[in-house]
Formats: structure tokens, C-alpha cells, sequence
């Protein structure tokens, strides 16, 4: 093979890289390619995305308020509960002690 061979080769050989390369570049452009129509719609999904997000985030504070509440009511009719047994447990005592004051008034009468 002599230089002027060589010389034509590695110019065929360039020219194929170079028509590779710009068709795969045409290729990659012609499916990322995105229309007006497209970014549109684009647009207004992401404003429905947004309007979609801002929804959640009042929902999980309702959520969290409606926690608290029913939590603080929770603890107020613990508080309530023991309250009353603590009464009702007074009220037995009191009654036993007025029985056995009147079982044995009655047995010394």
C-alpha cells in the first residue's frame, strides 16, 4: 500500500465516522425532539402536578390538625375516666365503711 492509498483509505475511512456521527445525531434529535404542542401540555401537567402537591400538603396539615385535636380529646377523657373511677372507688369505700358502721351499730343494738 503506498502513501496515495493510505492517504484515500483514511479519508473513506474519516468520511464514514463523519456520516455516523451526524446520523446518529440526526437519530438522537429526531426523538428527543419535543413540539409546541407538546410543551403545552407539558406545561399543564406540571400545573396539575403543582395544584396536585399543594392539595397533598393541606390535606397532611388537615390530617395532622385533626390529630392533635382528637389526640388532646383522647387525653381529656382519660383524664375524665380515671377521674370517675377514682370517684366511684371513693363512693365503694364509703359505702362499705357505711355498711359496716351500720351492720355493727346494729349488732351492738
Amino acid at each position: 500500500m503506498n502513501r496515495t492509498e493510505f492517504i484515500i483509505v483514511t479519508a473513506i475511512i474519516l468520511f464514514l465516522a463523519f456520516a455516523m456521527g451526524w446520523f446518529a445525531h440526526w437519530l438522537i434529535h429526531r426523538f428527543t425532539r419535543v413540539a409546541s404542542a407538546d410543551m403545552s401540555e407539558i406545561d399543564r401537567l406540571a400545573q396539575a402536578l403543582h395544584e396536585a402537591e399543594e392539595t397533598r400538603d393541606q390535606a397532611i396539615a388537615y390530617l395532622q390538625q385533626r390529630e392533635a385535636e382528637l389526640s388532646n380529646q383522647l387525653h381529656q377523657t382519660e383524664a375524665e375516666l380515671r377521674a370517675a373511677m377514682d370517684g366511684l372507688r371513693d363512693a365503694r369505700t364509703e359505702a362499705e365503711e357505711l355498711r359496716a358502721y351500720i351492720e355493727q351499730s346494729s349488732v351492738s343494738s
